[in-house]
């Protein structure tokens, strides 16, 4: 036998595939994995059968086709006023995931430090551990978990190499304001150090406020790669499409990883997202209106609940505290609560390098009204 040593020592079988077989293993209404239970448009499905009918069936470009590229930089110059060009600064991935990593393997060496902040998305430390780096973790603030500047300033020096900040941030529901990017570009200063920042629910952000996005900040725009998802956008995550917007230096050396990992990602679905954005510039407009609904339901129908529910600033998670309920902790809860009580929550443990303070899942509400309203009814029997 080859002794084989793992380079991931710390990864397993994530909590979504942990979480969702169980569910489905008790027949338990699944708000953990985040995924919605209704399709994207109809029109955007006509347009890939077309597409593939077309014969749109062979390698795409290794950067994303020239339409569809050019239609995220029309798409981001509307929503954010910067002008981004299509050839050089955005490249179509394999998912957020794809470009998530090849962001971080473009530029993290070994010896490197990446702060991330808790609870943070699980790809993102495996993807610093296999360039040899190290995660430093730094806790968001309950309630809003908002960012720690006071930590970030003491956490930064010369070997940090990159900030992965994300919003509307998932798992929390938690969201950056403009603000929170001044600062954090006047911690960094002149410093050598890129941003990752992970916008895959930019659309979807809550009560009138403005996606902030490193785009369109003067400062941080230079440094950053920004990465989006087709798949939270258009409700078509089994599609797994996204994008990177990055300036032409950090898109380059990113396009070098890329070409390695996937090449390209499926030809037809790009020549059919060019063409729905095209013709259908208010779908994405329309997110946070038809996203705050489903919000707001699942809240006002939890309030005869024991769970204290937490802010929601943006994606489509609802974190609550169980605290009233049980003092398990978060991992033990959440499959009490699958199994006793059919309803699947996602901890928040995973997603941290030491346990939150409180005790909290995570509920998507991403889903059908009506499944909403009896995964609601369901929770406040608990």
């Amino acid at each position: 036998m080859m002794n084989l040593q793992t380079k991931l020592p710390k990864v397993g079988t994530t909590i979504f595939s942990v979480m969702s077989q169980l569910a489905a293993e008790h027949g338990a209404i699944n708000l953990g994995q985040g995924f919605p239970d209704f399709e994207g448009p109809q029109a955007l499905k006509d347009a890939l059968t077309r597409a593939m009918n077309a014969g749109c069936n062979q390698y795409a470009p290794a950067p994303g086709i020239p339409q569809l590229r050019e239609q995220i930089a029309l798409k981001t110059e509307r929503l954010y006023g910067c002008s981004v060009n299509p050839d050089t600064e955005v490249t179509v991935t394999a998912g957020a995931t794809e470009a998530l990593f090849a962001a971080i393997a473009a530029t993290v060496r070994p010896g490197d430090e990446v702060i991330v902040f808790d609870p943070s998305y699980d790809s993102y430390e495996p993807a610093i551990d296999l360039q040899g780096g190290r995660a430093v973790h730094l806790a968001l603030v309950a309630p809003n978990f908002g960012l720690p500047f006071a930590e970030l300033e003491a956490a930064i020096n010369d070997r940090t190499r990159m900030i992965i900040i994300n919003s509307p941030q998932n798992p929390t529901g938690g969201a950056l304001l403009r603000e929170d990017l001044d600062m954090l570009a006047a911690l960094i200063g002149e410093r050598d150090i890129y941003v990752l920042s992970d916008e895959v629910y930019e659309h979807i952000i809550f009560d009138g406020l403005e996606h902030a996005t490193v785009l369109s900040h003067p400062q941080l725009a230079p440094r950053s790669f920004a990465i989006s998802s087709f798949g939270k956008t258009y409700h078509i995550t089994g599609w797994k499409v996204g994008y990177c917007i990055a300036p032409a230096a950090l898109t380059a050396e990113f396009r070098k990883v890329h070409q390695y990992l996937t090449f390209c990602c499926f030809h037809p679905a790009q020549v059919a997202l060019a063409e729905f954005m095209a013709s259908d510039q208010q779908h994405y407009l329309d997110l946070p209106a038809f996203y705050q609904a489903k919000r707001d339901l699942f809240a006002n129908a939890l309030q005869g609940s024991r769970f204290k529910i937490m802010p929601v600033r943006g994606s489509y998670f609802q974190v609550v505290d169980y605290s009233a309920i049980s003092d398990q902790d978060d991992m033990s809860f959440c499959r009490w609560l699958t199994t006793e009580h059919q309803i699947a929550a996602i901890p928040l443990s995973p997603f941290c390098e030491t346990p939150p303070a409180g005790r909290y899942a995570r509920l998507c509400f991403a889903k059908q009204d009506e499944t909403l309203l009896e995964a609601a009814g369901r929770l406040c029997r608990v």
